[in-house]
């Protein structure tokens, strides 16, 4: 913007300040090369020698816009597209507690139950069938409920999904499904795996009580186009070595066909990557 204050005096001395207002930051500077983005403030000031109190002032202002270059735009536009997340939106009995039925179902028949017996609800001639099945219904539901072993997390990526069906190994298919669902009566997830893998108690071993627990499971495809099912571990008194001299156990368990990587994350997190071989092993079309 370029505002000129004049007089109507003939003779005057001019001074000039060129101010740049930047629209971005909101603020004047007075950088005369860095104009990029910025309004100019010019202050022409006409002062007579002599000027009299009564004497009006006129004040022209003149506003004139610059355009912004466009080279300057921020770095946070420019972004690489990120990778398809699928979400496991199908239904199915092995996503479904048994222990939350079953405990629902029993307490609510023993609720209705006793309320129909005391005549506090209708149907009283009914309170005996409710009592006597809703008594062994929540009896089981609490024990299912405390035997019960959630499912982990499954990050699944758009490229791996297509991936899966056809060049996933069994055995990845079978450990994918396996830790997806409800478990009932196991310590943990893979427990039978990880115990022939860490020899838990034996020779060479590692404690019971420093086993890795699995923590989400991730579906993805290497570099070279090849699908891997990555298992996430937390193990807080494990070192990154305890996992990689057991990197030949983890390719012989799983395998065939896989080729097993360790690799470390953050918060004593280890992953597991058992690429499967499938891809390389196909015959080309």
């Amino acid at each position: 913007m370029t505002a000129i204050i004049s007089s109507p005096a003939a003779t005057a001395t001019t001074r000039t300040a060129i101010f740049n207002y930047d629209v971005q930051f909101g603020r004047f500077c007075n950088n005369r090369n860095n104009n990029k983005g910025c309004c100019f403030l010019s202050v022409h000031s006409f002062s007579p020698p002599k000027l009299s109190p009564k004497q009006p002032h006129n004040v022209k202002l003149v506003f004139l816009t610059k355009a912004a270059d466009s080279s300057q735009a921020s770095s946070s536009s420019s972004t690489t597209p990120s990778k398809t997340i699928v979400t496991d939106d199908e239904f199915s009995l092995a996503k479904v507690s048994f222990g939350v039925i079953g405990l629902g179902f029993g307490v609510s028949l023993l609720s209705y139950g006793f309320g129909a017996y005391f005549n506090i609800l209708p149907g009283s001639e009914w309170s005996a069938i409710m009592l006597t099945y809703g008594f062994p219904l929540a009896i089981i539901g609490m024990a299912l409920k405390y035997a019960e072993l959630k499912p982990v997390p499954c990050l699944t990526y758009s490229d791996a999904e297509m991936l899966r069906e056809k060049y996933a190994t069994p055995i990845l298919k079978q450990v994918r499904n396996d830790v997806i669902r409800y478990r009932y009566g196991d310590e943990q997830h893979l427990d039978e795996a990880l115990k022939r893998i860490f020899q838990y108690g034996l020779g060479g071993g590692v404690p019971r009580r420093n086993a890795p627990i699995l923590q989400m499971i991730r579906e993805q495809v290497t570099e070279d186009g090849k699908y891997c099912l990555v298992l996430v571990f937390q193990a807080k008194a494990l070192q990154l070595s305890d996992f990689e001299k057991r990197q030949g156990k983890f390719t012989s368990f799983f395998g065939p066909d896989i080729t097993a990587e360790i690799g470390k994350g953050e918060n004593n997190l280890y992953e597991v990557r058992l690429i499967s071989n499938l891809n390389a092993n196909a015959s080309p079309s």
